[in-house]
């Protein structure tokens, strides 16, 4: 009894850990984003103090290409609307993983429990049977 009880919990325990590991990859990848988010808003802001005349360049590779302010500004507008659509995919996965791994927490917490119900079991009946 005491054997399947031990590997279920260690079984279950290392699907937390897991969930735990994969969170926490969830958690960098918004970061990222959010990282992203703000300096694609910076850019926005700039752009919008620029004069319509004004040069932008574009870093692609090593050159720098010129481009017309209002095919740039479009490009960081549909960068933002990405990287929130991304923000919010990346919010609900985050949010799923929670509730998975507070799932898993609780059932690690209750096998936890009836493997040292099972020990103080084994103990008492070993101290009676020693007497």
């Amino acid at each position: 009894m005491s054997t399947s009880l031990e590997s279920s919990l260690e079984k279950v325990s290392e699907e937390f850990q897991k969930l735990q590991k994969d969170r926490a990859n969830v958690i960098e990848a918004r970061q990222k984003l959010d990282s992203q988010l703000q300096e694609n808003e910076l850019v926005e802001k700039e752009f919008k103090l620029l004069n319509d005349d004004s040069n932008i360049y574009k870093l692609i590779g090593p050159v720098l290409v010129k481009q017309d302010k209002s095919e740039a500004t479009l490009n960081v507008s549909k960068r933002l609307e990405y990287i929130k659509s991304e923000i919010k995919r990346v919010e609900a996965q985050l949010e799923d993983l929670n509730q998975k791994s507070e799932s898993k927490k609780d059932e690690v917490i209750e096998l936890q429990r009836q493997y040292t119900q099972n020990l103080q079991k084994m103990g008492s009946t070993t101290t009676a049977s020693a007497q």
